[in-house]
């Protein structure tokens, strides 16, 4: 089995940029694609095919988000596993992210109608839109199993630190994508149909470089050994880990919407600036994910291997890193704030409002520091009960902070709450860590039992 890093190896700030550098560079490709597949439907001139294509996107992310758990639960499953040096079981994890991969976009091929018709029933469009919308999300639904199956090969290449093979799956599928928008709509002029195409041929292709990257693990015959793949043990604890990601998840998400629907009671503009805002929320988690990452393989090793000194001195050096890049990010934030806001919104009246409530932007980086990294740590260990629950706790201070804030502090108050969130998040972990610790040395001979 091909890795970078020897599990036991020297744990250093090389090591760990080596895991971290490039998955930042690979969230920097993120947002290029979709203004790119924006752009070139714009091209044709009307309002409409780029609507659909807007829509329908968000419709299958959102769909397809939901089954971000298998990246989560694959890399902390499968880095405590080449901890424990049970390469049968790193194998079989592979083997079941696909087959869960496969089996899952199939589903979702079979129910797209109800899917596609749930969907607009719920968000209501024009006529022209939602057919529009229909035929692109036909077309990228026939991609499904490759789209979900990329979320647990990713998963397992970084629990072996193969980042750079990360990096460059990503390249491959966002440059493929480009090309082939320019070509099908540009070139060949198929408009709406010729963006879906495009991004159908570039997941499959991405599914099937990660499937080439991980080709070590198809050499021997444990990649097909049914009873490891099929052990009802390891399944059961796969299902546990993977709902517990689900649910923290989706109170995530849930804290987010409830906070962008919230701010809608203070006006169009609020509302607007608000969401301008928190794109700067996302800018720092993809700032913040390549530490999260390497905490998450480095953890994961450590743990499976027993090994609590090198475990907690990956949680140290990974810290740091994320401690300094939060205070680098929000000092370009203090610097770069209004210029960015001025970037991202051209009406004036957003433009007025906005920076009034940048301050809690600047705040934010740090105050959220704590949650993001712990999030990667308890990921690592497949703590996930604690994570899941922490996060419950976090909701529910959230819900409270709402109530009270926002009628006495407004938008303001609302902010207020959306940190009191992360930082609640970060202080529960926090408090759970040394149970954390702890159980890493009960987990030799047997890595894979969660306590």
């Amino acid at each position: 089995m091909s890795t970078t890093a020897p599990v036991t190896g020297d744990l250093t700030n090389r090591r760990i940029l080596k895991i971290a550098v490039p998955v930042v560079l690979s969230n920097a490709t993120v947002p290029i694609l979709g203004a790119v597949d924006t752009g070139v439907v714009g091209q044709l001139a009307e309002a409409a095919p780029i609507a659909a294509v807007g829509a329908g996107a968000i419709i299958l992310s959102s769909v397809y988000w939901i089954f971000g758990f298998l990246r989560m639960g694959t890399t902390g499953l499968a880095a405590q596993a080449l901890g424990a040096d049970d390469r049968g079981e790193v194998v079989a994890l592979l083997s079941r992210a696909l087959l869960i991969g496969a089996a899952a976009g199939i589903a979702l091929i079979a129910v797209q109608s109800a899917l596609f018709a749930g969907a607009f029933r719920i968000a209501p469009t024009t006529d022209e839109v939602e057919g529009l919308a229909r035929q692109y999300m036909s077309i990228r639904i026939l991609s499904a199993p490759a789209a979900i199956a990329i979320y647990g090969l990713t998963g397992w290449l970084i629990a072996q630190e193969r980042t750079t093979a990360v990096l460059l799956l990503q390249l491959a599928m966002n440059g493929a994508n480009i090309a082939l928008d320019l070509w099908f709509v540009l070139g060949l002029d198929w408009g709406v149909p010729g963006v879906a195409w495009a991004t159908f041929i570039a997941e499959w292709t991405g599914v099937g470089l990660a499937i080439w990257f991980c080709r070590d693990a198809f050499v021997g015959p444990e990649w097909r050994d049914r009873a490891q793949i099929l052990n009802p043990d390891r399944l059961r604890r796969m299902v546990a880990v993977n709902t517990d990601i689900l649910i923290r998840s989706v109170l995530l998400q849930a804290t987010f919407a409830s906070f962008l629907l919230t701010g809608g009671v203070f006006g169009t503009a609020t509302l607007a600036a608000n969401q301008v805002l928190l794109q700067f929320v996302y800018i720092t988690s993809y700032a913040l994910d390549g530490f999260a990452f390497a905490v998450e393989a480095l953890v994961g090793r450590f743990f499976g291997a027993g090994d609590r000194c090198r475990l907690r001195r990956a949680v140290k050096l990974c810290g740091w890193w994320a401690v300094g890049t939060s205070v680098a990010v929000s000092l370009a934030y203090v610097f770069a704030g209004g210029p960015l806001i001025n970037l991202m919104a051209k009406a004036e009246d957003v433009r007025a409002v906005a920076p009034s409530y940048l301050p809690w932007v600047w705040l934010m980086p740090v105050l959220g520091v704590g949650a993001f990294m712990l999030d990667g740590v308890f990921i690592g260990a497949t703590r996930t009960r604690d994570m899941r629950n922490m996060m419950i706790v976090s909701f529910v201070v959230y819900l409270a902070a709402l109530a009270v804030l926002v009628p006495w502090l407004g938008n303001h108050g609302l902010w207020a709450a959306l940190m009191v969130s992360f930082v609640v998040r970060g202080v529960t972990l926090g408090l759970r860590y040394p149970a954390l610790e702890a159980a890493s040395l009960a987990t030799a001979p047997q890595p894979l039992r969660q306590t």
